[in-house]
Order: C-alpha cells, then structure tokens, then sequence
C-alpha cells in the first residue's frame, strides 16, 4: 500500500486514477451521481476475486477518493484532511466536509463494501446526505 494523499492533493490523484481507468476499462465515471451506482458494482466484483484486501487497497483507496470527489462536486464539500481522533474513527486520512459541516467517510463506505458486501453503498450515502436537493438519477 502506497502512501495517502491529504486533502488538498485528492483532486489531482482523482483525476489520474480517472483517465488511467477509463482508459484501461472504458469505465464512465463522469462524477454523475448515477456513477456511484458503478463504483459499487466496481467494487462487488473486485470483492467476488480472490484478491486480499491488501492486494486492492490502492484501488479500493482511489474509488473511495472518486466518490469522494464526486459528492465534492456535486455539494459544493471540500476535502478535508482528519484529526487524530477522526483518523482512528474513519480508518482514513480524510474525509469530505459537507456545506452543512458534517462529516463524511467515502474512501471508508469503499472499503467497508469489499469488506461486507452490500447494504454498504455509495449510492446510498448519496441519498442519506442532509441537504441533498436532487431527485435521485
């Protein structure tokens, strides 16, 4: 496992794993809310192999980064890099910061999925967010 981005270098590493995947897997993620939906069915197959969760944290680290990036753009959030505290709760070096200022563990929700398979979801964090003002796509 690689070292993590803070906060403010989410973005970037967003947009290269974006252009590495879609090229790779022609996989469209668009930052669409409707995306969420793929990034969980992503993960669900990379759950069904054989690999070890050491073996795609990396990817698993970058789809939650999506995710993340996805409700940043979609809420007007930001990246925020995690205290001590928060690090030990989320298990994460950083979480999204909604206008409303909770707080919210999308790379977590990721890896949470590969660990336990549905009901954890992205899509469904999406439709629990507070203030959320878009019908569901």
């Amino acid at each position: 496992m690689t070292s993590r981005p803070c906060a403010a270098d989410i973005p970037a590493h967003v947009a290269s794993f974006v252009t590495d995947i879609t090229v790779r897997t022609k996989l469209p993620l668009n930052y669409s809310i409707a995306s969420l939906k793929l990034v969980d069915r992503v993960v669900d197959g990379i759950r069904t192999g054989t690999a070890h969760r050491e073996q795609v944290a990396d990817t698993l680290f970058s789809l939650g980064a999506y995710a993340g990036e996805t409700l940043v753009r979609q809420f007007n959030a930001q990246w925020v890099d995690l205290t001590p505290e928060h690090r030990t709760l989320f298990a994460q070096p950083v979480g999204i910061r909604m206008p409303d200022t909770r707080l919210w563990n999308p790379i977590g929700k990721v890896f949470n999925r590969f660990d336990s398979g549905p009901p954890e979801s992205l899509h469904t964090l999406y439709l629990t967010l507070h203030g959320r003002t878009r019908l569901d796509p």
